[in-house]
């Protein structure tokens, strides 16, 4: 399938740079992480990680590229464009339908801001599949800014002042609160964390990384080329994706 959609590609966008390709969602997870592609296309059955879920940890994000999914499977539709999904395309994928994605493809690509599909465009994706869209879920009052954590560490649980974290770093069902006197586990996944911390003291450097600012000494940049965050009185150093790394080019 991978090599079909690359020759349909090839025809329908002749100028188009393919930057990378995975075959499961992990590996699809890393290399949007580091490559930042502006485009993405994505079968919703793979190994590791859905489509749909590698879509859930991109809808957040002001940078996430455009999502495309491909799929042999038309009752995904509607949770596809909740994880704001640019355009479902059904297999087999005919060329004149991947052209028109082209098309607004090349459109939002060259518009200033990134272009989320409107309602009008959404809905009339969904008719074409016989789907009605859904009403949309009334938005979450805002609330304070997390104070304290209750993290695991081997047998006992433990409350962190949200003052004494240093950085969080995501893993695959957990994610590590690293403080001066070791790391603990919360099962708080990172996209939650992110929206309950105050943005002003912790900064998102990586899809799985949050750092707080004032644990940051410096950056630095690695023979590979990678942006790194050095740490007050640390050794370890956090990569910091392409993504963030305006948040260091003011310092």
């Amino acid at each position: 399938m991978l090599a079909y959609l690359e020759e349909q590609l090839a025809a329908a966008w002749p100028d188009l740079r393919i930057v990378g390709r995975a075959g499961n969602g992990i590996e699809a997870l890393r290399l949007i992480d580091e490559l930042a592609p502006d485009v993405v296309f994505l079968d919703i059955q793979m190994p590791g990680l859905t489509g749909l879920d590698l879509a859930a940890r991109l809808v957040d994000d002001a940078k996430a590229p455009r999502v495309v999914f491909t799929t042999a499977h038309e009752a995904y539709a509607l949770q596809a464009f909740e994880h704001a999904a640019f355009d479902y395309l059904l297999k087999p994928i005919r060329l004149e339908r991947l052209q028109r994605t082209v098309e607004r493809l090349k459109e939002a690509l060259a518009a200033p801001a990134p272009a989320a599909p409107s309602a009008d465009m959404l809905a009339g994706l969904l008719r074409q599949l016989g789907m009605a869209p859904a009403a949309p879920a009334a938005a979450p009052a805002p609330a304070a800014p997390l104070q304290w954590i209750r993290a695991a560490q081997g047998q006992e649980t433990r409350l962190i002042a949200i003052d004494e974290v240093i950085y969080f770093q995501s893993n695959d069902k957990y994610t590590s609160v690293f403080v001066a006197d070791g790391e603990h586990l919360i099962r708080t996944p990172m996209r939650q964390l992110r929206d309950q911390l105050d943005p002003q003291q912790f900064w998102q450097i990586h899809r799985g990384v949050i750092v707080a600012a004032r644990h940051v000494a410096g950056t630095r940049t690695d023979f590979r080329g990678r942006l790194l965050v050095r740490l007050k009185g640390r050794d370890e150093q956090l990569v910091v994706s392409r993504n963030y790394a305006d948040l260091f080019r003011q310092m």
